[in-house]
């Protein structure tokens, strides 16, 4: 799901409040670095994420020393009903690091950033990870949802140790081993995705949005849902009633193992869907975009590749 532009707008008129800090022209463009970034009002190092999914990420390698602020915690929540408030703008503006999942997809850290005079380090995942450009070169469209994609978690993982020790020197060594140790727990999802894929490769699977696609992919799962369907789910727009009916006769056909289904958010033809697969008998199993209470980033995700394998190798 992305996180629609209009939220932007949210976000710039509340950043009126904040005209006396002062705008700046020159604030920091997604995927740059530098050593220059303010500490928070505290006295500490700062850092604001999109979702608390990049929240927990840098948490666990930042540690305790290090005060992080997800902008969309909520794991009950639609990101589309996220509304900016003054709190947030002033941790933005207070920040040393900054991390946005990029991609179109929380396009109002862009909005935050620019309208504040933060002169934080910022982090763009979608451009870390290389995704964009490989999408463009295929004639695709972007899967935006790159904390699915260990790869790029990986790439994520260095990038911050990178930032944080640049900025705080002295605990260079700290960020170095929690790095380390959170990369060894990822490298486990990957290896468990390898090890699952023989029993869940070429499995016919049908999505309501492309939230977990990258990890279908790994697994080598075969997404059968028409591309017009889950491109209108995402979009908040129509489905074609010819397109609708193509997504019901997967579960009808027998086509697919399993259904994907996007959790938070939901909808008459995603209901349609839904109900579509339980009364086919085809599993159900529910992701969500941010990350669950109760969970941290690597129980989550080693959920997910149980949950989705279980369901496809039945």
């Amino acid at each position: 799901m992305r996180i629609p532009p209009s939220v932007s707008a949210v976000a710039a008129s509340s950043l009126l409040l904040l005209t006396a800090c002062g705008g700046s022209d020159d604030a920091a463009a997604a995927g740059t670095s530098g050593s220059s970034a303010p500490a928070s009002s505290g006295g500490g190092i700062s850092v604001v994420a999109s979702t608390n999914v990049y929240g927990d990420i840098v948490s666990a390698i930042a540690g305790d020393g290090v005060e992080v602020t997800s902008v969309i915690e909520d794991p009950s929540a639609d990101p589309h009903s996220y509304e900016a408030d003054t709190r947030t703008q002033l941790a933005v503006s207070d920040a040393s690091l900054v991390i946005a999942n990029g991609g179109g997809y929380d396009d109002f850290m862009d909005t935050l950033l620019s309208s504040s005079d933060s002169q934080a380090t910022v982090i763009d995942v979608v451009e870390l990870s290389g995704r964009e450009a490989e999408a463009e070169a295929a004639g695709e469209e972007l899967n935006e949802h790159v904390w699915y994609d260990f790869e790029t978690v990986l790439k994520l993982s260095d990038e911050i140790v990178s930032s944080l020790s640049e900025i705080d020197p002295d605990n260079a060594a700290d960020y170095e081993a929690n790095g380390a140790e959170f990369s060894q727990a990822v490298q486990g999802l990957i290896d468990s995705e390898a090890e699952q894929q023989p029993s869940t490769s070429g499995a016919g699977v049908a999505i309501t949005e492309p939230v977990p696609g990258y990890l279908l992919d790994a697994l080598g799962a075969e997404n059968r849902t028409p591309e017009e369907f889950s491109e209108a789910i995402e979009e908040g727009g129509d489905v074609a009633p010819a397109v609708l009916q193509e997504t019901l006769d997967l579960f009808t056909g027998g086509q697919v193992r399993a259904l994907v289904y996007n959790e938070q958010t939901t909808g008459p033809e995603t209901e349609q869907v839904l109900t579509a697969a339980e009364s086919a008998g085809v599993a159900v199993v529910p992701v969500t975009e941010t990350l669950p209470e109760g969970e941290d980033y690597v129980s989550w995700m080693q959920s997910n590749i149980d949950a989705v394998a279980a369901a496809l190798s039945a």
